[in-house]
């Protein structure tokens, strides 16, 4: 088969070469384009225009360049349409895949009869199925809702996913998290208490990460937060200059990214919303237990001992690191059993197979 994925940098998650990152989606989209041409499919994707150059094969996979479309500006978008369009038409793939929310979607939802292809959505977020993303994102997110319903495929990530697309009436499949497969064994040390990575979001609530660690100076804390939401991010960033016990870093490249997992002991979500975040499975890898404010993913970290979630209550979080920290045995545990999350849970082999029959 002939996979054409629409995804803004999810060329940067293949390219050893690359210093510019992206988010937990896109790194799944290459992950998955990744394995999708490992099994001999012929597998593209479409990048925004962030000066790289085109035409490139990276793991097997061709990168082309698609123009402005993920600025989300409405001039660049419609200036890339025509790129877009072209492309398709050249390459004719029998699926195109979009992971996560866009309005685009609807408009590939309309003109896949003049192209001729299937359209598979996967859901990136639990807010883009359960019900409140067009209220929230007004008409562009009304859009999206459409286009979710238009698409020939669905995908959740989730149990939780799943239940919000039977609770709307829409046919899917479900596919689990893939894996960033590790290139070294882990052999760092535990030198460092609270890891907290994201990219600069009012969703992800940076801020709290800072008060956490005003409220715990004994702790060493590191914070990678990429540039995103500019007024948010220079907020975060001159704050965390006055933090002493804070290491701030804006981006750390993809193939650098898991030896800040390796030597941390707690990875730390102060997401509001998330679905299966890609940070908690990176954490998972590195032997480093995960603290949640608000989610627990399909009651993952529960299940498999991997740490605590707070349902929202961040006092209770603080209570809990401070008394984590002081115990190293019980911290050494909870990172004991987040790789049992990878051992058990998560595999590519079989989540690449439930994706290809999900098609189906």
């Amino acid at each position: 088969m002939k996979f054409l994925f629409l995804s803004s940098h999810a060329h940067y998650a293949l390219d050893p070469e690359a210093t510019r990152v992206s988010g937990g989606a896109e790194l799944q989209v290459a992950l998955l384009a990744k394995e999708l041409a490992a099994r001999g499919h012929e597998v593209i994707i479409v990048g925004g225009d962030t000066g790289q150059r085109d035409q490139m094969t990276l793991e097997c996979v061709r990168t082309l360049v698609g123009g402005r479309f993920h600025t989300g500006g409405w001039i660049d978008t419609l200036t890339a349409l025509p790129v877009i369009f072209a492309i398709m038409a050249r390459e004719k793939p029998e699926h195109v895949i979009v992971f996560g929310w866009t309005a685009l979607l609807w408009i590939l939802a309309k003109a896949r009869s003049l192209i001729g292809f299937q359209l598979t959505f996967i859901c990136g977020l639990d807010t883009e199925v359960d019900g409140s993303f067009g209220k929230r994102h007004g008409w562009r997110g009304r859009l999206f809702e459409k286009g979710i319903k238009l698409a020939d495929r669905r995908f959740a990530m989730s149990d939780f996913q799943s239940e919000m697309y039977k609770r709307a009436g829409l046919d899917h499949a479900v596919y689990r998290s893939l894996v960033l497969p590790r290139k070294t064994p882990r052999t760092a040390l535990k030198t460092e208490d609270l890891l907290w990575i994201g990219r600069c979001q009012h969703i992800k609530r940076p801020h709290l990460f800072l008060e956490l660690a005003n409220r715990l100076p004994e702790a060493h804390c590191t914070m990678v937060c990429s540039r995103e939401d500019i007024p948010l991010w220079e907020a975060v960033a001159e704050r965390a200059r006055g933090i002493k016990n804070l290491t701030f870093l804006e981006r750390v490249p993809y193939h650098e990214i898991q030896h800040y997992y390796d030597r941390s002991r707690l990875l730390v979500s102060t997401s509001a919303a998330e679905g299966v975040p890609n940070v908690m499975i990176q954490a998972a890898q590195g032997g480093a237990g995960i603290i949640s404010l608000e989610m627990d993913p399909d009651g993952m970290i529960r299940r498999f001992g991997a740490g605590f979630c707070a349902e929202g209550n961040f006092e209770s979080m603080v209570e809990e690191i401070s008394r984590l920290l002081a115990d190293p045995a019980t911290c050494e545990s909870l990172g004991s059993g987040a790789e049992r999350i990878i051992s058990e849970w998560l595999d590519n082999q079989r989540n690449t197979q439930a994706f290809l029959e999900g098609l189906k």
